[in-house]
């Protein structure tokens, strides 16, 4: 896999100018992207209800394509099966109870499922739409037995969930659509309901040049940025180099509780 690039601004007319004339093709899906863009920020002010929005129309096409950019059915798999293998290597264990922020049609979550003992999986998600088609893929795949929790949340707060409960925290391609605001709430308090010695893990659009956006539907963040505003939170962040290594454009952080890192040292 080639080096991400981090430094472009995206959201520039330079860029936007020599991407048009290295994809002309992409052109005309760009156009309607950006005019869906402009529709929904008048009519949606808020960004969970704007987002929310751009869910619905993305799942009215293709509930593969409202996850992941128009994906086919085949990239659809490849990249679930590559966030639950990672995981596997990094220790997930059929006993661990997981929250999945953002689960859309369980692309990685039937996996998940199928790994934890029954009732340990529970997935939430801002767009009602998606979450019907993640009830239809729990029965395509046969997963019924394994009682998956799937939630509809109207923001990241988790107010509704237990204390000290959760194992693992896992969001995929969620803070690349959230403004800084969103990433905040969900960073003061995933805190709360990560059990000791638990970690979220999470995905970002990163740059390490000049902070953006592009429309209001991806953002990029620099490393730093994200593991500051985490540790004002109370949350140790560590950059998951061997993420990297794997053929995805995102890259990846885990954040702990400092409190478990202080037990763990010492004094």
């Amino acid at each position: 896999m080639g080096a991400k690039d981090t430094r472009s601004n995206r959201g520039t007319l330079t860029h936007r100018a020599r991407y048009a004339l290295r994809h002309p093709r992409r052109v005309p899906a760009h156009a309607r992207r950006a005019l869906r863009d402009a529709c929904l920020r008048l009519l949606h002010r808020d960004h969970i209800a704007y987002y929310r929005a751009v869910m619905a129309s993305d799942t009215a096409r293709s509930a593969e394509a409202a996850v992941g950019h128009n994906p086919s059915r085949e990239q659809w798999a490849r990249i679930g099966r590559m966030q639950f293998d990672y995981l596997l290597r990094h220790g997930l264990e059929p006993h661990h109870r997981m929250l999945e922020i953002g689960c859309g049609n369980l692309r990685a979550g039937r996996l998940f499922i199928d790994h934890l003992e029954p009732g340990h999986y529970y997935g939430i998600d801002i767009s009602p739409d998606i979450l019907l088609a993640a009830q239809d893929t729990v029965v395509r795949d046969g997963l019924q037995a394994k009682m998956p929790y799937l939630t509809l949340a109207d923001d990241l707060t988790l107010a509704f969930l237990p204390d000290g409960h959760f194992d693992v925290v896992h969001a995929h391609s969620v803070f690349s659509h959230s403004p800084r605001q969103v990433i905040e709430e969900c960073f003061a308090h995933v805190g709360r309901v990560l059990a000791p010695g638990g970690f979220f893990d999470f995905t970002f659009d990163r740059t390490e040049g000049e902070e953006h956006q592009v429309l209001h539907e991806d953002f990029y963040y620099r490393t730093r940025t994200l593991a500051e505003l985490a540790a004002e939170h109370g949350l140790a962040a560590r950059f998951m180099d061997d993420w990297e290594e794997l053929p995805h454009k995102q890259s990846k952080m885990r954040l702990t509780a400092m409190s478990d890192r202080a037990r763990t040292v010492g004094p």
